[in-house]
């Protein structure tokens, strides 16, 4: 997210819809890739940094890098399943941990030792679900796919909870790895159609990491270059001192849009500041969706609403720059201009993200395909 004032060029709308991609807060850990699974491991993996201790639930042993497996419990109809028992048994089969799926349908087992593991969910009134073995290396994150419970006549039984703090952290943790050619980030982007909300902390988390991320800063120094070249708000002068004035005002309008838009308004209005990729349907309903999502917004229960975030955040920032712009620059068009050509971005960014990102975007969690 980029605010562009009215003198702006298209080479600076250019750069400022490259800016949208460079988003994120929280943990600045970077994990290292984990080797590769056995050929009948066909679970997901997103390598994830651990360095805690742990004791294994089948031989006792210590390990000093863990892991985590999570996923989500539907019905057919493709709804969240509630209160599921999800059980974690070990490679001989003993009993390792039980918890229950949360309001969103997820559940979370973290700190697990490597190991091979499989997973049993049960719910009253829906058939049993086993997994496959699921061979856990030491620092990987595990997302399963979606598990779907089919209703059966009789009754059974499945323990899971989901720890909502770790799902969430854990959704910061798989954003801040996703890079397009493994360079410029695509933090914003979730390919989990059901990915569990982030809470306020971690909302300022991945907008605080967007903000430091290095392309952000190369991106700013583009864009202060392009108003040099054309002699945008030509009262900030020429040379060293003139770039200096319009990379300062650069970076002012990304920290105040992407701090105000994706972690303030977000965490006020409980609203989820990513892209949700749909990845399924028509051109024309894929391209609606990804164009109305810059005023649409997914809300932190699962429902959408008017993307109040993201429009209040884009204007009040605009409002903002009058505080730094030359005078023969500043007022209410400058405060409209910016949030129009800011909005107008967003909506362009998300029609990047729909039908070009997720395949040359890195460490997309595998299953994670978008709209079930």
């Amino acid at each position: 997210m980029f605010h562009i004032a009215r003198a702006s060029t298209p080479m600076v709308l250019a750069s400022s819809i490259l800016l949208t991609f460079a988003n994120l807060a929280g943990s600045t850990a970077h994990a290292q890739e984990s080797s590769n699974s056995s050929a009948r491991d066909s679970l997901p993996n997103a390598p994830q940094p651990a360095q805690v201790t742990s004791q294994s639930g089948e031989k006792g042993s210590t390990q000093t890098a863990t892991g985590n497996i999570s996923g989500t419990v539907l019905d057919t109809r493709g709804d969240v399943l509630q209160g599921a028992k999800v059980t974690l048994a070990g490679q001989s089969g003993s009993l390792v941990r039980t918890v229950e799926s949360g309001s969103d349908g997820q559940f979370a087992f973290a700190s697990l030792p490597p190991s091979a593991y499989r997973i049993t969910v049960t719910a009253p009134g829906m058939n049993r679900f086993t997994s496959t073995q699921i061979l856990l290396h030491a620092g990987e994150f595990r997302l399963v796919p979606a598990i779907t419970l089919s209703v059966s006549g009789g009754s059974t039984s499945v323990t899971v909870t989901a720890n909502k703090v770790e799902l969430a952290q854990e959704q910061v943790q798989i954003a801040v790895q996703q890079r397009v050619a493994g360079v410029i980030p695509n933090f914003y982007s979730t390919y989990d159609w059901n990915a569990p909300p982030m809470g306020a902390k971690q909302k300022f988390h991945l907008s605080l990491r967007s903000i430091i991320d290095p392309v952000s800063f190369l991106t700013v120094a583009a864009i202060a270059g392009a108003e040099q070249y054309q002699n945008d708000f030509p009262d900030y002068g020429g040379g060293i001192e003139g770039y200096g004035k319009r990379y300062g005002a650069a970076l002012a309008n990304h920290v105040s849009a992407d701090l105000l838009g994706r972690a303030v308004y977000p965490s006020i209005f409980h609203q989820d500041p990513r892209y949700f990729y749909k990845g399924k349907g028509s051109f024309s309903s894929r391209a609606l969706y990804a164009m109305s999502a810059a005023v649409m917004a997914r809300t932190d229960d699962g429902r959408w609403r008017p993307n109040y975030s993201n429009v209040l955040g884009n204007f009040s920032a605009g409002a903002i720059s009058n505080l730094y712009y030359p005078a023969s620059d500043r007022g209410a068009s400058l405060v409209l201009l910016n949030g129009l050509a800011d909005t107008g971005a967003d909506a362009v960014a998300n029609l990047i993200r729909e039908f070009l990102l997720k395949g040359i975007t890195t460490h997309v969690p595998t299953g994670a395909n978008g709209q079930p």
